[in-house]
């Protein structure tokens, strides 16, 4: 009875934000809405419009802020387990578009849970756009309005440190997890957007998403900085680990040991923090590259 009068509520309050465009900032999410999500930025930006209380469960990736490594863990985005998030009963399952096959979806709607899925684009105006979607999807559309001011802002201060930057450093970025897995990052990816957001280029060109690292590829792009995952060079012992595979040693790169990490989620995740992010990457490059 009580997962009914739920599903009820959230009938009721998506029925009403279809006929309605006016922005009402007393309107709220009743406190019984339970929700789930599988996506850390979706979930950050839940949490940033006040609605972290009604947050059951998230996928791994959900780590900001810190008390949503709390919550429930219902897998990666991109394998959710299924049984685990029909456990905590949601009303509401909040996810990226790309990210959820068809019959997972299929799934979920007919457990009687409202799906709501949003499209990301890895840019400062696709940030906007996500977290206008998400804020009008769940009733706060003018906590939307201040979480968009705040990004403008910590945007700006990004973009004016950029406008000191020198040159457009040559960085690869190496997604790694030991040495039997290291890929580097193409056109189309989110490393290689916020890469060209710090005032850097890309020092791989001429294929989408990722491929895997050779010795050759690694020598001709000559990048000036390897960036990496913390964890990732974590997995390969360190900067002296990198350092020991082949190709790396006769590059700019890692003739001056301009190795440089970032925490994985802030780094690709396009979010409220993308500002942030901005900035300390290229804090990080310049001081590599000098």
């Amino acid at each position: 009875m009580k997962r009914l009068i739920g599903l009820c509520l959230v009938l009721a309050l998506f029925s009403a934000c279809r006929n309605s465009t006016e922005k009402n900032a007393g309107q709220q999410l009743p406190d019984t809405i339970k929700i789930v999500s599988l996506n850390g930025t979706v979930s950050e930006i839940v949490a940033e419009l006040g609605l972290e209380k009604n947050i059951v469960g998230t996928d791994i990736t959900s780590n900001y802020p810190e008390s949503l490594k709390k919550k429930p863990k219902i897998g990666h985005n991109r394998k959710i387990n299924v049984e685990g998030v029909l456990a905590l009963q949601p009303n509401i399952v909040v996810g990226i578009e790309k990210e959820v096959p068809p019959q997972l979806a299929a799934q979920f709607r007919s457990a009687g849970i409202k799906l709501l899925l949003f499209k990301q684009e890895f840019s400062a105006q696709g940030t906007k756009d996500l977290i206008r979607s998400v804020g009008d999807s769940l009733q706060s559309p003018a906590k939307a309005d201040s979480l968009i001011k705040k990004f403008d802002a910590e945007m700006a201060v990004a973009q004016k440190q950029l406008a000191n930057t020198p040159k457009k450093a040559k960085v690869l970025f190496l997604y790694a997890r030991g040495t039997g897995t290291m890929m580097v990052a193409g056109a189309g990816t989110q490393v290689q957007s916020i890469i060209e957001l710090a005032g850097a280029q890309n020092a791989v060109v001429g294929f989408n998403d990722y491929k895997p690292l050779t010795p050759e590829s690694l020598v001709q792009a000559n990048p000036d900085v390897i960036l990496l995952f913390d964890d990732g060079l974590e997995s390969l012992g360190g900067v002296t680990g990198l350092l020991g595979i082949q190709g790396v040693s006769e590059t700019n790169a890692g003739k001056n040991k301009s190795i440089i990490t970032m925490n994985g989620e802030l780094l690709t995740g396009f979010g409220m923090r993308l500002g942030i992010a901005i900035k300390e990457l290229s804090d990080k490059i310049n001081a590599a590259v000098k």
